[in-house]
């Protein structure tokens, strides 16, 4: 299989702006993102997709590859599938989150090797829920899945519930897995869900993959125990320290 990665990064982030740019160590997050892909063997090739000259020129003068794309997509997966589109030839198009500078690249290999069964539409990597904390958290998506390792809903609701147990103790009781944000896509699949409109369990949580389920899309899901650190808000570097 030929499988992309591409790295969706755009400057202009609410609640961060800049981010891909951000200094982390002596080196910027967007750079972090892209040396760590190109340590995973499975990729035969790494994109930036940028709407952001700064961006575009920034990862062009470290030595990378950076594609321009359009100003107005709404998701990393619309962005993703531009890219696709400009360079056919690909089985397989991972998307990489743009802020998770410290990425495993053994959590890229485990994503693409979902990718080994022909019938695999489409993929994301799934984490088990050790703590209370986590469990109850609504800004981390919880997954529920099936006995063929596919995602069948993802909420921002603890799912799922356990009748007569108080909630502070539903882990003695259940499996739960988070989400982990990383997406792989059969690349004609791609194109296919980038066309279908918004769905109302979409609305409803505001997760895009949700989109994919409502219309009968399966989502393969594998099991990672490493644990990602994302950099939603310039608070999330001080968390970063001790990777550097």
């Amino acid at each position: 299989m030929k499988i992309l990665g591409i790295i969706p990064a755009r400057y202009a982030s609410s609640r961060f702006p800049g981010k891909p740019l951000v200094d982390i160590g002596g080196k910027t997050m967007i750079q972090r993102v892209y040396e760590q892909a190109k340590k995973c063997r499975s990729l035969s090739e790494v994109i930036v997709a940028t709407d952001d000259d700064r961006i575009f020129n920034h990862v062009n003068g470290f030595g990378g590859v950076a594609v321009m794309t359009g100003a107005n997509h709404q998701s990393g997966t619309d962005r993703c599938a531009e890219v696709a589109r400009l360079h056919p030839g690909y089985d397989v198009i991972i998307n990489i989150q743009g802020d998770e500078p410290f990425i495993a690249p053994e959590q890229i290999t485990k994503l693409t090797a979902c990718f080994n069964d022909p019938e695999t539409q489409l993929a994301t990597l799934i984490k088990r829920i050790l703590t209370e904390q986590e469990l109850h958290n609504t800004n981390s998506p919880k997954v529920v899945i099936n006995k063929l390792s596919e995602a069948i809903y993802f909420s921002r609701a603890t799912l799922p519930h356990i009748r007569g147990q108080e909630p502070e103790n539903w882990l003695e009781f259940h499996t739960f897995f988070k989400h982990i944000g990383i997406y792989g896509y059969r690349a004609d699949i791609l194109q296919e869900v980038t066309k279908l409109p918004v769905s109302p369990l979409e609305k409803a949580e505001s997760l895009e993959q949700l989109r994919w389920i409502d219309n009968g899309y399966r989502i393969k899901v594998a099991e990672t125990e490493l644990e990602t650190h994302a950099v939603d808000v310039p608070e999330d570097l001080e968390k970063l320290k001790f990777d550097i």
